[in-house]
């Protein structure tokens, strides 16, 4: 089912119902019986109708007997109402060519847009009007248009579907791999610890002297322990601002868009170098989950008394009823506690843009802003 509201769905459809004005126009000035204005009226209502559906199903993912079944109305509908009503309704087999080229299969379409070109051409010159013989080019023109657009919806939703398994097995990746770092990190750990508890509970009443033994042996192991972890996972949390800004590369330009990076990355102290590791994963994340972009600029500069890191995209920009997310507000934080500031909000040239600068001078306990 297509997410997009109905009106998003048919807006392919919508300009080229600027070519009714001609049959509205000999409608109203041309003088018939009521009976056949009235016909022809309600027939240029239902086709109308009609056409839109074809296009609301083309491009909404509808059933394609569905929309065949529209089509055949439309074509069946604009041929009787052409050649009856005269070369002023011509125009209409420009919609049937239209619908076809959104609506049919590519083996079928240039078929059907010729044979609807040829019956445009055969009312104006049945009616001797070689003026209008523009009409079945505009034919042609409008399936060629038409057929290029179907194209460009099609390769954007398959990109858009492309950033989103980048995403998702970036993150199975991530999880797979820090799983595996604590399985061999506490792997021979909890095996001694748990038979050396083992041992020390047959010999508690046999030999309490060595059953102590083994109970230090099990606190010096789960202490050896509890201090890996808490080494793999400080490793875990913190990241280069290189080590970022390459794994930015890799994830952006895997997902077709363009990444400009600063030429250099200047030599910053650790507790700084980390946190703006950080601010460029979260930016690279934001851009792949939520932009839209087909571009991102990351500059950076240090002048000896503070960093600044600028990750700017050019897609949709930030959304006015949305609160900062759990990741940008974590992120406040740690640069906050470093005295720096961290800003997010629309760029200067749309898009959206997040700043972090950071003193690169130690910043006194207290004094962070």
């Amino acid at each position: 089912m297509d997410p997009r509201p109905r009106w998003q769905r048919v807006g392919w459809a919508l300009p080229w119902l600027l070519f009714q004005f001609f049959p509205v126009a000999d409608l109203v000035t041309t003088d018939r019986p009521l009976a056949v204005r009235l016909v022809a009226g309600t027939g240029l209502v239902v086709f109308t109708a009609v056409y839109l559906g074809v296009f609301r199903r083309a491009f909404g993912g509808g059933r394609s007997g569905s929309v065949l079944g529209r089509l055949a109305v439309v074509a069946g509908l604009g041929l009787a109402l052409a050649v009856w009503m005269g070369p002023s309704w011509a125009g209409l087999l420009i919609y049937v060519s239209a619908a076809a080229a959104a609506a049919l299969p590519t083996r079928w379409v240039w078929p059907a847009v010729v044979a609807a070109a040829a019956a445009c051409a055969g009312v104006v010159i049945r009616d001797g009007e070689p003026g209008l013989l523009i009409l079945p080019v505009m034919c042609l023109l409008t399936a060629f248009a038409l057929r290029g657009t179907r194209h460009l919806v099609s390769v954007n939703a398959e990109l858009a579907e492309a950033r989103e398994e980048l995403a998702r097995n970036a993150v199975a990746e991530e999880r797979l791999r820090f799983a595996r770092d604590l399985h061999d990190l506490l792997g021979h750990s909890l095996s001694l610890i748990a038979l050396k508890s083992e041992l020390a509970g047959r010999l508690a009443e046999a030999d309490p002297a060595r059953a102590r033994a083994e109970m230090a042996d099990v606190e010096a192991a789960a202490r050896r322990a509890l201090a890996e972890v808490r080494d793999a996972v400080s490793g875990y949390r913190q990241v280069s601002c290189a080590q970022a800004l390459a794994e930015a590369r890799a994830a952006l330009s895997g997902a077709g868009i363009a990444v400009r990076l600063p030429a250099r990355v200047p030599t910053l102290p650790g507790p700084v170098d980390a946190a703006l590791g950080w601010v460029v994963r979260e930016a690279t994340t934001n851009v792949l989950r939520h932009s839209g972009a087909r571009a991102v600029t990351v500059t950076l500069t240090e002048d000896g008394a503070e960093a600044v890191l600028t990750v700017a995209d050019d897609g949709r920009g930030p959304a006015d009823d949305t609160e900062p997310g759990s990741g940008l507000a974590g992120l406040a934080e740690r640069v906050g506690a470093l005295g720096g500031a961290l800003t997010g909000g629309a760029g200067r040239d749309g898009g959206y843009e997040l700043r972090a600068v950071l003193p690169l001078a130690p910043v006194p306990a207290g004094a962070a802003r």
